[in-house]
């Protein structure tokens, strides 16, 4: 008996390996790259937001800004580290931005560079975007990509798990100056907090 259930076990396991083996095989190269990643499904859409398609504009409308998507997956890298890189060229003009991650040591920094000269020579090429330096970032953010657990080996037969780490980095490029930003100071934030205190006091009154 536990022979015939060892045999229909292995049965088994064959079936199910086969037909595992017949849909990965009917999958595109794009979609098994795609497989066991831990980004959202938002990110793995990112660049498609390129093959957008908007209504014909009137001839009294403002020119809608050109916006060029682009990413680069699975970056040996932190993504923790890579977000303070992300974080200091957003909202930067695409020149000023580079020379940023130029003068930058890390590893992250040289990747990001490549990785904002493919978006601007798209931006070029497919977005009829006449300038390439007419570009600012408008988003630019990294997000968790492929974890593989690893043994550490310690002394005296022991050891222990680590991670060898994985991310991916989204940038968006649009047309244009980059906007202003508004400085306020602790002060006006201040004035600001107790205005809306007095709104709030107000409505309730009511």
């Amino acid at each position: 008996m536990a022979t015939a259930m060892t045999g229909h076990g292995m049965a088994f396991i064959r079936n199910l390996s086969g037909v595992l083996h017949s849909r990965l095989r009917g999958l595109h190269p794009q979609q098994l790259a795609c497989l066991h990643t831990s980004t959202s499904l938002e990110s793995k859409n990112w660049e498609r937001k390129n093959l957008k398609v908007y209504p014909p504009q009137g001839l009294d409308d403002d020119r809608r800004p050109a916006e060029v998507h682009h990413s680069r997956r699975q970056i040996k890298y932190s993504k923790d580290k890579m977000w303070y890189l992300a974080k200091m060229i957003r909202g930067m003009s695409i020149d000023e931005a580079i020379a940023q991650l130029s003068f930058n040591d890390k590893k992250g920094a040289k990747i990001m560079k490549e990785v904002l000269e493919e978006a601007q020579e798209m931006a070029v090429k497919n977005h009829n975007v006449e300038y390439k330096s007419n570009l600012y970032v408008a988003e630019s953010f990294s997000s968790k990509g492929m974890y593989l657990k690893r043994i550490r080996y310690h002394a005296r037969g022991r050891f222990g798990i680590m991670d060898k780490v994985n991310c991916h980095y989204f940038v968006k490029l649009v047309e244009g100056s980059p906007p202003k930003i508004e400085e306020k100071t602790s002060f006006d934030q201040a004035k600001e907090y107790v205005q809306n205190l007095k709104n709030r006091k107000i409505i309730h009154s009511l």
